[in-house]
């Protein structure tokens, strides 16, 4: 390829960028400002709700257990405090008969999807918003909320989700 066509190529890679940035902006400007707020996106059907603190803290907060294990540490008992996930999706007001999946996104872009049957799976899937009695801080203040998914049935930890801001049925 001559020098011509690579600064072409580079500058057509470059405009389409700009254009992805300049789409996403909104999308990346919500996200930030439920994390801020400590609010939870719910997308149906693309219908949005928007739950904060207050919200979620009426439906009742359940002290559990669940078992953090990573590739750098041994697996090490938590105690957490949240909400069932099943009881998020009520709350705002969704029924789930006709939905097949739940997307779990966080601020970091990690993203992970549970099927109904996970959803509706007594004592499983939990919002949590404690760690130890303390509030789960965010990730710019080095915490891992201020909600995380906790997938207690999840032998080791791997669809557990941090920063989490969204939550999308399908």
């Amino acid at each position: 390829m001559t020098n011509r066509t690579i600064g072409i190529i580079l500058v057509f890679l470059i405009i389409i960028m700009g254009v992805f940035a300049f789409m996403n902006r909104k999308m990346v400007k919500d996200v930030q400002g439920a994390e801020a707020n400590r609010e939870i996106i719910i997308k149906d059907d693309g219908i949005e709700t928007k739950l904060k603190f207050e919200d979620i803290s009426q439906i009742g907060g359940k002290e559990f257990t669940a078992t953090l294990d990573t590739s750098d540490t041994d697996p090490e008992e938590q105690n957490y405090t949240g909400v069932l996930l099943i009881k998020i999706i009520e709350k705002a007001g969704i029924t789930i008969e006709d939905k097949r999946q739940v997307i779990i996104r966080g601020i970091d872009g990690y993203t992970v999807a549970f099927g109904i049957q996970e959803v509706i799976d007594e004592d499983n899937l939990y919002l949590a918003y404690k760690l130890n009695g303390k509030f789960l801080k965010a990730k710019g203040e080095g915490g891992s909320g201020p909600y995380q998914i906790i997938a207690r049935k999840d032998e080791f930890s791997q669809r557990w989700c941090k920063f989490v801001v969204e939550i999308e049925l399908k």
